[in-house]
């Protein structure tokens, strides 16, 4: 198995909540992530944490509370796939260099360390749908 590649092969889990755009919704996204993988027999440290970082900007920058934003689990015989998909396709997300001093500005640098792999997909209009895949350990 190429562990180089990104792509996903076909679905062995999967769970995809719909949370609304708020403090709570995104602290309940971690929440269920960490309840699912635990179900699922998975061990990945990082993997809450990614998850908190993304649902957080959702929340914070990508819908509005009535519009909320969709959390995806998917895991597969090599890989654990976390996307969160908000309604704000016009706000793309990147890293940048916060002042030392800044209280927030590192999520998504945060992301880029405990991922394999992360990027921005556009769509479905007017969304976007930020991910992240974390490789799963040899078994």
């Amino acid at each position: 198995m190429n562990r180089e590649t990104s792509e996903l092969r076909a679905p062995v889990r999967a769970f995809e909540p719909e949370l609304s755009s708020t403090r709570v919704g995104a602290r309940l996204a971690r929440l269920l992530a960490e309840s699912r993988l635990r179900s699922w027999g998975l061990s990945l440290d990082g993997a809450p944490l990614v998850v908190a970082e993304l649902a957080a900007n959702a929340a914070l920058h990508g819908s509005s509370e009535r519009q909320g934003f969709r959390l995806a689990l998917t895991v597969t015989a090599s890989a654990l796939r976390i996307e969160v998909t908000d309604t704000a396709g016009h706000r793309m997300p990147g890293t940048r260099e916060p002042d030392e001093d800044a209280e927030s500005g590192r999520g998504l640098l945060l992301v880029e360390a405990l991922a394999d792999h992360w990027g921005v997909t556009s769509g479905p209009p007017p969304g976007k749908t930020v991910w992240a895949e974390l490789f799963l350990p040899d078994r």
